[in-house]
This record gives C-alpha cells, structure tokens and sequence, in this order.
C-alpha cells in the first residue's frame, strides 16, 4: 500500500498536469503505520525519511540466499540468517561502514561491518562550520572507555578500546543528517549552526578504503530545511532538476525556480548528494 500511494505521488508530481500536487494519500497510508505522524504536530523530517525508506524497502526487496550479512538503517541492528534483501531503496541509498575496534591493552584489532543509509553528523561549532568539519568529527579516532568499553576476546575481559569508521562501499545517493538537535542537561535544543557545504565535487575519499575503487566526489542534489525550533517550525526542501540542472524551491504550494546561490542555506537538516 505504501509503494503503491508513493508511486501515484511520483505520478502526479511528474505528468505535470498540476502546478503542485499534495501527498495526502502517502501521508494518510504511513499515519496508519507510524501514528506518530498521523498527528498535526511537528515531527522529524530525518525520522520520517526513514520509515519511508524502510516501507519502500519492506514493499520492494527481493531475497537471496547469502553468507549471514547484518544490516542497519542509522542505530537499528538487524541481522538476516543465510539471506539478504535487495531493493532499488538499498541500490540507491544503501552503503557501508567499517568500524576498527583495537583493544587498547593487547592492540589486537577487529572489523565490525555495518550497512547505512543516512548518516548522522555531529555539528563541531556552534556558530559556523563547513560539512568538511562535519565529516571530519563523524570519521575521527574515538575511544571507548567505562560503561562503553568493548569485550576483547584475545584479553578475556572487558578492555578501553579505540574504534574508527571508513566507508567501504560508498552508495549512489549519500544521504547526510546534520544533527541540529542535542541534549543540554535535561533539555533539548537546537543548534542554528550555519553550515557551509559544497553544491558539487563533494570529496569522500578522505573517509573512505583505499580499496573503494568507485568515484567519490558527488554533487548535492536535495536539501530539506527546517526553519524554527523544538516546539515548532516550518520544512521546506530545495531540489535540482535531474534534466535541466535548475534549482527549485518547494514551500508548501509556492514553488519558484532559485539561483544556486540560495542554495546554501542556514536552515538545512537534511542533504542528499
């Protein structure tokens, strides 16, 4: 029922026989899902992207028998025995990380595999800072130490251990989170970092294997953008044109054509590429 209503809403928005076309079939399908978002109350845009990822998925994978994969969409595990599931979603969107876990006692040093499709970047600075310095935080050296430290197996115990990630498959759409919202205390807020990030020759490579063989420079193609805070605000996205490579500008009913310049934004939360 999702693909179905999805599919109907790519219809109508690319017929063209509408100015602007409302998805409240799509919306109507997922709220009986996820009644979360059924509600007339702000909801996350990044947290929604998911589900309808994950719907698309569910609806469209086709299985195959496989060595034991594990797969995650951001922090949710799931393992499949003897089998994994492809979909256009996971073509498109799906990647891959490897963490190296080194034990800080013996220095023996594991690989824990983990699958994405969106990746949630901390923010470094508080006032302005570029996706460079975002990527740059996600993809340091991190050490995992008292309640979080790992169980080596060569030491028997529980041991401090240093782990970094390194894309080892890097997927067609990246899909990057820029996490504005943070606990303060007992309090969350949002940072209104403005964040500067490139429209094209994005550069992955720093972050990625060497043995990564595919192109790793992509071009921004969507950003979704909140305007507001915690209690409320207002989305709105900007897209590129897959043909004519023009800049719209989506606001509810008023869309505009925008020059590249108003691309970059202080409000973004979401970035495809």
């Amino acid at each position: 029922e999702s693909a179905t209503a999805f599919g109907c809403l790519m219809s109508d928005m690319w017929l063209g026989e509408f100015d602007c076309v409302s998805p409240e079939v799509l919306h109507s399908v997922l709220g009986k899902r996820y009644p979360a978002f059924s509600k007339r109350t702000q909801q996350d845009a990044q947290e929604f992207l998911i589900c309808v990822l994950n719907e698309l998925h569910e609806a469209l994978k086709k299985v195959r028998k496989s060595p034991a994969v594990a797969r995650c969409v951001t922090d949710a595990n799931a393992s499949r025995e003897g089998v994994s599931e492809t979909s256009i979603i996971t073509q498109l969107f799906e990647g891959q990380l490897s963490y190296d876990v080194t034990c800080l006692e013996c220095k023996a040093t594991t690989d824990r595999p983990e699958s994405f499709t969106v990746l949630s970047l901390p923010i470094p600075s508080k006032s302005a800072c570029s996706l460079q310095d975002c990527l740059k935080c996600f993809f340091q050296q991190d050490t995992l130490t008292q309640n979080n430290q790992i169980h080596c197996s060569w030491c028997g115990t529980k041991q401090d251990a240093a782990v970094k990630a390194t894309i080892t498959k890097a997927p067609q759409i990246i899909i990057f989170h820029l996490k504005r919202f943070e606990w303060q205390g007992k309090h969350k807020r949002k940072l209104l970092t403005d964040i500067c990030y490139p429209l094209g020759s994005l550069d992955l490579s720093p972050y990625s294997s060497p043995l990564l063989c595919k192109d790793t420079a992509y071009s921004l193609c969507a950003v979704a953008n909140h305007a507001g805070f915690l209690d409320g605000g207002h989305y709105t996205a900007f897209c590129k044109h897959s043909v004519t490579k023009n800049w719209y500008s989506f606001d509810d009913a008023q869309i505009t054509e925008i020059p590249n310049s108003s691309v970059q934004t202080d409000t973004a939360y979401l970035l495809f590429y």
